[in-house]
């Protein structure tokens, strides 16, 4: 059981500035313009020791015919109903609207604690104007300047009061289980993909690229398996990326990688694999990360024997060196293998953690040394004495010998392989190093 509060309210009253402020984090896209935060955002903030959840939502229109506020109303329902109390947010320096009205009166039917929050009160003149609100008929009513912070620490104080210890326990629990991130370029179906796994219209989904701009956080409890599922903006070339946000959800996509322990790759299979797909694998590699490739959309291809077994190879020829990765076939509009891609995320994340014993190491690594020498450097011949596992997030293996400057890549390839061929370590980058005796 956790606490979780969503923020609501109209368009650019600050709800992503709080929500930042309240996580002491840039996570949420800030932007003079309305309608930035599209999605529904999670974050977890303590205040007083109590751990809580914390949704950021788009701004609400009702009634809008607009594609993305419609959807933006979709979800500000849904997360009303998954939180346990609202902080609806209004704005003082443009004072009531009709649509603060008309939000008061959808949130007024539900029966979840709201607290009402009049942001941009940094003057005493405002502090007058902000009076007017009172007419909302709220009774818990705090006057705060989310950019500043003022304010912030009675609301935390009041929210805190409804959560127990227990609960505050139990989203702690949940910062443990391994974290999957879903990433590629635009438009490959990864909001699709979460919606299909979760079941629920989690992220908007449409046609128009570019429709997922933070990273979103999802907790997964299904068919006995728990986990965090992280989705997350399209990266694209840099060369497309115009708008200051676009920039952001790049960075953010970046980050979002960095938080996860395994990267579910998507590949459009109609386009192929393209340059930007081979970075962003690159990418994930370099920071040590679990990879799951999923080729998706296959049900739109035309298929002749052997098409998968071909595609896989051409795929696994242009990941080289890095090749032992698990590739499969999917398509997340009509859930093809989607539970299968959640069981071979979970299988790299097993192989990510795995610990090797010293003596088992050197038992198999010595018999494959004996099976082809290292190489003679300057008339001396390389000998490698031992062999360890470092104790890292990344699997990472010292040979200690006595030159340890000069082992080439062909034959630190051929160590890497055996490593591989006698200890599973699929979907999983390994890092070998050298060291003096």
């Amino acid at each position: 059981m956790s606490f979780t509060v969503a923020i609501v309210g109209r368009p650019n009253v600050g709800k992503s500035t709080l929500f930042n402020r309240l996580l002491e984090q840039r996570k949420a896209i800030v932007d003079d313009v309305s309608g930035v935060t599209r999605d529904r955002q999670y974050g977890m903030t303590d205040w007083n020791g109590k751990t809580f959840n914390v949704i950021d939502t788009g701004g609400f229109v009702p009634g809008s015919e607009d594609i993305f506020e419609k959807e933006i109303a979709k979800q500000v329902l849904v997360a009303m109903e998954e939180a346990n109390a609202v902080i609806f947010m209004v704005d003082a320096a443009t004072g009531m609207t009709d649509l603060d009205d008309e939000m008061a009166a959808v949130l007024r039917r539900g029966n979840k604690p709201v607290f009402l929050v009049v942001n941009k009160v940094d003057n005493p003149e405002r502090m007058l104007d902000a009076s007017e609100f009172y007419g909302l008929g709220f009774e818990k009513i705090f006057f705060i300047s989310s950019v500043s912070g003022s304010g912030t620490g009675e609301l935390l104080d009041a929210v805190s009061e409804l959560i127990t210890d227990e609960i505050s326990e139990e989203i702690k629990e949940i910062e443990k289980l391994p974290r999957i991130a879903i990433i590629g370029q635009p438009n490959v179906g990864k909001s699709s993909l979460l919606n299909a796994l979760v079941g629920e219209e989690r992220t908007i989904v449409s046609d128009i690229p570019g429709t997922t701009r933070d990273t979103i956080h999802t907790h997964y409890n299904l068919f006995k398996k728990e986990f965090v599922l992280i989705d997350t903006a399209g990266i694209r070339k840099k060369a497309k990326v115009q708008e200051d946000l676009e920039f952001y959800s790049v960075i953010r996509a970046i980050r979002a990688m960095d938080e996860a322990d395994v990267c579910l790759l998507l590949i459009d299979a109609a386009k192929g694999i393209s340059a930007q797909d081979l970075n962003i694998f690159s990418l994930a590699v370099r920071k040590g990360k679990g990879i799951v490739v999923l080729v998706n959309k296959w049900d739109l291809v035309n298929k002749e024997t052997n098409t998968a077994k071909e595609y896989e190879e051409e795929l696994k020829k242009r990941f080289a060196p890095f090749s032992d990765v698990p590739v499969l076939f999917i398509s997340a509009k009509e859930k093809t293998r989607i539970f299968k891609s959640i069981e071979m995320a979970l299988e790299v994340f097993e192989n990510k953690q795995r610990k090797i014993t010293t003596s088992k190491l050197n038992e198999v690594m010595q018999k494959a040394i004996q099976a082809y020498h290292p190489p003679v450097v300057r008339g001396h011949p390389l000998k490698i004495k031992f062999v360890t596992q470092l104790p890292t997030q990344v699997p990472s293996f010292a040979f200690f010998c006595n030159y340890p400057d000069d082992v080439k890549t062909p034959y630190k390839n051929y160590l890497e392989n055996q490593l591989r061929k006698n200890f599973n370590f699929r979907g999983v980058p390994v890092r070998i190093f050298f060291r003096k005796k």
